[in-house]
């Protein structure tokens, strides 16, 4: 490849663009996009390589799953004791030790109490309320799920971010995106990769990237928040359960439409439009998507994902990404979703709190003329405890209408305590768990009237 222009190094030298360097950004970027966002069938669904991996890995290992969520929430409550009360030189002294073993008292406890939850369940002790199938139980397999999806993932990663496929793809598509959900290119690679993926991959992805200084904190809690999509996967289990699978190209076609068009009115609305738009602290900007003037923005593209290749280093570090990555994510958002989750599961059990905190949205649905509207009212609202819980509830109703509506709407609403919520509460992210309920709530108010219309139109 013959071309007269070059990019810099931060140290000053040039960086030749030549068949060599293209190469050095292509040949793993192309892998890495195959793997997290090519379609491919698998066990009668659409899946992507990472996740046919994930869903193997998830087999094989079966029996053993629940033990490794016992050891690491037990490890994790053990050795952040140790690191914050006695602070030993052999944890303070190693950078991975004390990244991940010196939480505040606040996540201290929360990981001490994961850990108490997940030695419950698996011995299925105390109380039923906490080892239930509908509580911990639950939790304890998509844990253990979980697992085996962020260690595929985190070893993956690497090749998505640190060889230029993002920044290519984030400087041609930021005329698109920018104007639309007033985010920068590369957040498009977030939504390909959820929406086809995993929707807990999108959101590790986002953190990595606002940790790495490429989003701002509201870019960031916008795209983790709106911009990431649940995955073509799950949205063809949710419809199977609810008995709509042989309309799924319209209850598709909804949620699409109903995701992105509540993600352009969100992301200008408080909360979200009132977070600092500012870049993590201990990095500072990273991304520059603009091209100079005089240059078109195919050949600025290729420059800054020419740089970015030539900038990452060899496997050795690729391998200590994926593994600072994958320890980060499994010592201290593991504890803390089985606690949070467990917990969050118990409200909605065996509690009446969502449905008293429904009525509000069953005047809404009958104010629209939704069928079964005071039926259905609860599942609005309980999807902030977990996504699977408001399909469950919508089965018991008779109307395919209302089914209908339910589970597109349980798909657009994203932020649930069992797994994204808690993702976003133990990120650097600067969102509280305040900020998650508006958002929401307003959400759920958007999104309502589109999926009602069309249902209307598609039904």
């Amino acid at each position: 490849m013959n071309t007269d222009f070059t990019t810099k190094k931060k140290n000053g030298t040039a960086v030749e663009i030549n068949s060599s360097t293209v190469m050095k950004f292509l040949i793993p970027s192309l892998f890495g996009i195959i793997m997290f966002l090519f379609p491919v069938p698998y066990g009668g669904a659409i899946s992507t390589p990472v996740g046919v991996v994930s869903e193997w890995l998830a087999g094989a290992l079966k029996a053993y799953l629940p033990y490794a969520v016992v050891a690491i929430t037990s490890i994790s409550a053990t050795m952040s004791v140790v690191g914050t009360l006695l602070k030993p030189d052999f944890v303070m002294n190693n950078r991975l030790l004390k990244a991940n073993f010196t939480p505040s008292n606040f996540y201290l406890f929360w990981r001490i109490i994961g850990a108490i939850i997940a030695i419950l369940v698996l011995n299925k002790a105390g109380s039923e309320m906490i080892y239930s199938i509908d509580t911990g139980g639950t939790m304890m397999s998509l844990m253990a799920t979980l697992i085996v999806w962020f260690f595929a993932a985190s070893y993956l990663m690497p090749f998505l971010m640190n060889y230029g496929a993002m920044d290519y793809t984030g400087t041609i598509l930021r005329g698109f995106v920018k104007p639309l959900f007033k985010l920068p290119g590369r957040s498009a690679v977030d939504l390909v990769t959820s929406w086809v993926g995993n929707v807990n991959v999108g959101v590790v992805l986002t953190r990595t990237q606002y940790n790495t200084g490429y989003y701002t904190g509201r870019e960031a809690a916008v795209i983790a928040t709106c911009f990431s999509a649940v995955s073509l996967p799950f949205c063809l289990v949710i419809a199977a359960m609810l008995g709509l699978d042989a309309m799924f190209v319209p209850f598709y076609l909804t949620v699409m439409v109903a995701g992105i068009i509540s993600a352009i009115i969100m992301c200008r609305i408080p909360p979200l439009s009132t977070l600092p738009d500012v870049y993590h602290p201990a990095v500072g900007k990273q991304i520059d998507e603009m091209e100079p003037e005089g240059m078109s923005k195919s050949q600025w593209a290729l420059q800054k994902a020419v740089q970015k290749a030539h900038l990452t280093g060899g496997m050795q570090e690729q391998f200590q990404s994926g593994t600072d990555i994958f320890l980060g994510i499994i010592f201290s958002l593991v504890p803390i979703v089985m606690a949070w989750g467990t917990l969050a599961l118990m409200v909605a059990t065996y509690t009446p709190i969502f449905t008293w905190i429904s009525y509000p949205f069953a005047y809404y649905l009958h104010f629209m003329g939704v069928p079964e509207a005071f039926e259905a009212a609860p599942a609005t609202v309980v999807g902030f405890a977990d996504m699977f819980i408001p399909a469950i509830l919508a089965s018991g109703l008779t109307s395919i209408k209302t089914k209908f509506i339910i589970g597109v709407l349980s798909l657009v609403q994203i932020v649930y305590m069992t797994e994204v919520g808690t993702l976003l509460i133990t990120s650097d992210i600067p969102v509280n768990f305040k900020h998650l309920v508006l958002v929401f709530i307003e959400k759920t108010i958007i999104a309502l009237p589109i999926i009602v219309i069309m249902a209307n139109i598609l039904l």
